[in-house]
């Protein structure tokens, strides 16, 4: 009986608060003078909406960005500006980059999954290991040697597909393709062959389904005002983060303690830097790709003080300033009335790649914390794809597969997963 009165208590308890939140929402919506100040940036809903919409809350901030360039879900504490106009995103990612931050209330959000890294500082932590970054990715060795890998994990990734195809399988190409990274990140950055792609590795696997479901778990938390509560009372799916979080750690750590220095071990061999610049096309496929489904659909800042965007709407200190780079790559405004298709064509001039700004096309960030594994990870696409565009065929399993849709996390991932069928080319193999 205690534990169903503690448990009753604790509904009652959500209730009255998300009550009393939404209640204090509707006051400051009717009694704010920013409202309806056409200085400020149209209200378009609260951040209640966001759980609403939250299973297709990349769908909803699209048809909100079709209507409005630059709007605003109201929070009990601040305002939360979206944004998809390049000038706007320039100015807080470049321009002005010393009056946004990452911000307390994001950094309290990510905290538990990724710690006081280089995702989640501000300042001088942020900006000690921004330059310890930069020289190891700037390496020589560090390019030579993941292209190395890259290509060893490409050749194992073709036996295990090729496998499927000589049995008539369908497999999940998602979670072949994540398991295929994760063993090149490690290698890469740890020196240890995991094996993930192999099926040998348990831990691993565990792993990556650790950090999928706290990838998910933690975005919930800027749909959810409660998640502090229930992190505190360590129940629903706050006590599955925290179990997840522990996995992860206990993993990375044990890789830490067993880094073996291989690094200088390694012969270089395969496909080179040279060749890869070539290949043009392929480069263009895959930037397309991105262009409509970024890795990070949703990322943003905070304002230190207040200002004034470039597109003349003010934003108040606290204010948390989003760009959605999800709906931005459906934009006409952006792309042309061609948006939404996939296009590889559109980054091609006189036959040769050209790059767009950084401030439209945002899938690696933009200015000053822009991704330092851009480049590192278009190696390590460039030769996957190759590799499997040169021996295989592939189709969708069957006509249900059509209508996959996406799992609202951090990073854009598939629901579920997505069958497909590979034929080998002939004389191929």
């Amino acid at each position: 009986m205690d534990i169903l009165y503690a448990i009753f208590s604790i509904t009652i308890t959500s209730i009255l608060l998300i009550f009393i939140l939404f209640s204090a929402l509707l006051l400051k919506t009717f009694t704010k003078k920013s409202i309806k100040n056409p200085n400020y940036p149209p209200v378009v809903g609260t951040v209640f909406d966001q759980l609403l919409y939250f299973n297709k809350l990349y769908d909803y901030q699209t048809n909100m960005a079709l209507k409005y360039k630059t709007f605003r879900l109201l929070a009990p504490d601040q305002s939360e500006i979206y944004t998809i106009e390049p000038k706007n995103i320039e100015y807080i990612l470049k321009t002005n980059f010393s009056k946004y931050s990452k911000g307390q209330y994001n950094q309290d959000i990510l905290k538990d999954l990724f710690g006081q890294g280089i995702i989640n500082e501000d300042g001088e932590k942020w900006l000690q290991q921004r330059k310890l970054a930069s020289v190891e990715f700037s390496t020589r060795v560090l390019r030579d040697f993941s292209c190395s890998v890259f290509r060893k994990n490409a050749e194992k990734l073709v036996k295990t597909i090729y496998g499927f195809s000589e049995k008539n399988q369908d497999f999940d190409v998602q979670g072949m393709l994540m398991r295929c990274t994760l063993d090149s990140i490690f290698k890469v950055g740890f020196g240890v062959d995991l094996n993930c792609l192999e099926g040998s590795n348990e831990e691993g696997n565990e792993f990556i389904k650790a950090f999928d479901d706290s990838n998910e778990l933690v975005y919930w938390r800027y749909a959810n005002p409660l998640w502090k509560i229930k992190r505190y009372l360590n129940i629903g799916g706050e006590a599955t983060l925290k179990k997840n979080i522990k996995i992860i750690h206990n993993f990375v750590d044990k890789l830490i303690k067993t880094k073996k220095d291989q690094m200088e071990k390694e012969q270089y061999y395969g496909t080179t830097d040279e060749a890869l610049e070539e290949m043009h096309y392929l480069h263009a496929t895959l930037t397309e790709t991105l262009r409509l489904y970024p890795a990070v659909p949703v990322d943003g800042r905070c304002a230190e003080t207040d200002d004034t965007l470039p597109d003349g709407f003010k934003l108040r200190k606290g204010d948390g300033v989003y760009y959605m780079a999800y709906a931005m790559g459906r934009m006409p405004y952006v792309w042309g009335e061609d948006a939404q298709e996939f296009k590889p064509e559109r980054w091609f001039k006189n036959g040769i790649f050209q790059p767009q700004s950084p401030f439209k096309f945002v899938a690696f960030h933009g200015g000053p914390r822009i991704c330092l594994g851009k480049d590192f990870a278009y190696r390590q696409m460039k030769i996957v794809s190759a590799a499997l565009v040169h021996f295989f065929r592939f189709k969708l399993s069957d006509e249900s597969t059509r209508n996959v849709t996406y799992r609202t996390m951090l990073t854009l991932h598939i629901s579920g997963t997505l069958n497909i069928h590979a034929v080998p080319r002939i004389g191929s193999l």
